[in-house]
């Protein structure tokens, strides 16, 4: 299995991801990039798999579908009605597939409440959910919910490839570091950052990023400053408050 990172948009990443002549688009924020990533890597196109249904990950399904007929669509059951043409509904653990590949998929409610991950062949797409360096806002869940959202991603092994949603990763790890200046992993990571930085992979993650270090002293110490009650949920949110007026 081989996966191209197609960017979309202003700093979306689609991914597609071919398995012999097919080939799956995860999260199409638009049409054209996607069609000429189709036709340079001479795969056809049978699957959108969607992570959630805002506009800038689902944008181009339409085109792809007219272009495409007949080929599946796949998001989670939640988020489905939400995206035109879905054919498989997804629940939590659901099973799909790309020839003879198969992965499941994570509910990871939060940034919306039908947020999924697909994993397969030890990769992990996981929309706007977990980022290089962060995660996604909070859109239509709470941070309880958010922060058990990645700790069934943390649960994945370590060298899981985790192919996230934009390139947000420059920013993300400098709030990164105010909130543990004394993290060297963080620095090394910021002084080797190279554009684009997908993937990462869950190590990196669990190392650098703070919505995944609830239980460091040091982001404990952190968010108990900004009125967090020590307990994983109120850690998590307190850092999420923090980030979303971080300039």
């Amino acid at each position: 299995m081989r996966v191209v990172a197609v960017p979309c948009l202003e700093d979306n990443y689609a991914y597609l991801v071919i398995e012999g002549r097919d080939a799956a688009i995860v999260d199409p924020g638009e049409a054209e990039p996607i069609e000429a990533a189709v036709q340079r890597e001479g795969v056809s196109l049978v699957a959108i798999w969607a992570t959630h249904h805002h506009h800038d990950h689902v944008g181009g399904v339409k085109a792809l579908l007219a272009g495409h007929p007949g080929i599946a669509v796949v998001a989670g059951e939640t988020d489905a009605p939400k995206i035109e043409g879905v054919t498989e509904a997804l629940p939590d653990g659901g099973a799909f597939s790309l020839g003879a590949l198969r992965g499941h998929v994570i509910h990871n409610p939060a940034h919306t409440l039908g947020a999924i991950t697909f994993v397969i062949e030890g990769c992990a797409f996981t929309g706007d959910t977990l980022f290089a360096g962060g995660c996604g806002r909070l859109f239509e869940g709470d941070a309880a919910m958010m922060q058990a959202s990645l700790a069934k991603l943390a649960a994945l092994p370590a060298d899981t490839k985790v192919y996230f949603g934009h390139e947000y990763t420059s920013s993300n790890l400098k709030f990164a570091a105010a909130v543990e200046p004394e993290n060297h992993d963080i620095t090394k990571r910021a002084a080797e950052l190279t554009t684009p930085s997908t993937p990462s992979t869950m190590a990196l993650e669990q190392a650098t990023n703070p919505f995944m270090r609830w239980a460091s002293p040091a982001v404990i110490a952190a968010a108990n400053q900004r009125g967090a009650a020590g307990d994983p949920a109120s850690v998590f949110g307190a850092i999420r408050s923090w980030k979303d007026g971080f300039k």
